[in-house]
């Protein structure tokens, strides 16, 4: 019998990639997932709606902060990928109670699940967000963590959960911070769409700030495969990774390079609005645990990235 995946938010961006490349190698994937309303549910439907007759493959609707559905739902799970989650960092910003619900009272649950179900392993989606302002570059995992939002507060929350229940509970951990995962299926309100899908409609790319602060990009199939290794490998557990590309771009670098793919230099010219509260100026991974460990090795340029995203852009926009 192959393994029995269990993934939260299995029906979003990285969850669906993740149930997709799980599905591919002979897992059985179990998809948890509400299906909220902060982003298209209907963009979420269809990432998942391909997958509905694979019998290895199970669907259940439910919220994390259900926590007998959701333990009845983990039941027979070998590992569990917690990737539900309240994004957002303006969000938070204005929301904040609702972002802890989410991603703090939600993390444990999902935790208290785990262990009630005797679950092998459970693999936490973070967030680079967690280190707020960088006192220097590349940022390793050992960089002190100073959460600037309360999206990032609550995520760091959520880790020390994690690291609680492994030390109380003997429940294998392995948490992941993501660095600024594109590509597509990616929520419409993340930089790099709404870039691609204003210059598709002939409108200028809005930069908060100046611009000039930078991102590590990380394609979904990069972090997938790292994802995918936490999974996989015993020497994983207990660990926190980075995983990113170790680069950066600034954004009016991202910007101009999506109008120049779409050809449209000279034509169309970023916009800036103000800077948003808890923005940071730089994030870039270090990468070199996720090498050793997982043997992680992110393989797609920005370019190449941002190129598949603007054909998805284009392939979605035919169907509205």
């Amino acid at each position: 019998m192959a393994q029995r995946i269990f993934i939260t938010g299995g029906a979003g961006f990285i969850g669906s990639h993740l149930a997709d490349r799980l599905l591919e190698q002979g897992y059985q994937v179990v998809v948890y997932d509400n299906f909220s309303d902060f982003y298209s549910p209907s963009e979420k439907r269809a990432n998942v709606s391909k997958r509905l007759k694979n019998p290895r493959y199970h669907l259940v609707e439910g919220d994390i902060l259900d926590y007998e559905l959701l333990t009845s739902a983990m039941k027979g799970a070998d590992v569990v990928v917690h990737q539900a989650a309240q994004p957002g960092v303006r969000f938070s910003i204005k929301n904040p109670e609702k972002t802890h619900e989410v991603n703090v009272t939600g993390t444990l649950m999902v935790l208290k699940a785990a262990e009630k179900n005797e679950v092998k392993k459970v693999v936490f989606a973070s967030s680079s967000s967690v280190y707020g302002v960088p006192k220097y570059l590349p940022l390793d995992e050992e960089h002190p963590t100073n959460p600037t939002s309360p999206y990032a507060a609550s995520k760091l929350a959520a880790e020390k959960y994690c690291q609680a229940f492994q030390t109380v509970y003997g429940l294998n951990i392995v948490v992941l911070r993501y660095f600024s995962v594109y590509g597509p299926r990616m929520r419409p309100d993340l930089s790099l769409r709404s870039f691609v899908e204003r210059v598709l409609s002939g409108q200028p790319p809005i930069i908060y700030g100046d611009g000039n602060q930078s991102r590590d990009w990380t394609y979904i199939d990069d972090a997938i495969s790292a994802t995918v290794a936490a999974i996989e490998r015993e020497e994983a557990v207990g660990e926190v990774f980075n995983i990113g590309c170790g680069n950066r771009t600034t954004v009016n670098q991202a910007a101009h390079m999506i109008i120049s793919l779409l050809g449209k230099e000279g034509e169309i010219s970023p916009i800036h609005e103000p800077a948003y509260k808890g923005d940071f100026p730089h994030t870039q991974a270090n990468i070199a645990k996720a090498r050793k460990i997982l043997g992680y090795m992110p393989s797609v340029s920005l370019e190449e990235g941002v190129k598949r995203l603007i054909e998805w852009c284009k392939t979605v926009r035919q169907m509205r």
